[in-house]
């Protein structure tokens, strides 16, 4: 099972089921990620605190900013377009989105 850390705020999110997207560069931990996995994410601040979640769709784009064209930014816990460069730019550096691409993973939590 694969198991993904979450920074707080939006491990929180996450958990509540207001945000259904995670966002990652798509290196090769994520090309392994298959629609019907089961991943259990961690808060990055207490790693008690986990769920698990089932995979439903894998949103593919070269970039986050193409990545915002295909899916809902609400989703993914953003309120704009822009909050989500902003934010995820602090993450992966443009050269890295262009070197391994994005993926957005869209999931269903467990109960």
């Amino acid at each position: 099972m694969l198991q993904i850390k979450v920074q707080e705020k939006y491990f929180n999110l996450l958990k509540s089921g207001r945000k259904t997207i995670e966002l990652r560069l798509f290196d090769d931990k994520r090309q392994k990620i298959k629609i019907g996995d089961i991943i259990e994410f961690s808060n990055a601040s207490n790693a008690d605190d986990i769920f698990l979640a089932k995979v439903i769709n894998l949103h593919k784009a070269p970039d986050f900013k193409s990545l915002c064209s295909k899916i809902d930014v609400q989703q993914a816990g953003f309120l704009s377009q822009d909050e989500l460069l902003k934010t995820l730019e602090n993450f992966y550096s443009v050269q890295r989105q262009k070197e391994f691409g994005v993926v957005g993973i869209e999931i269903k939590k467990s109960i």
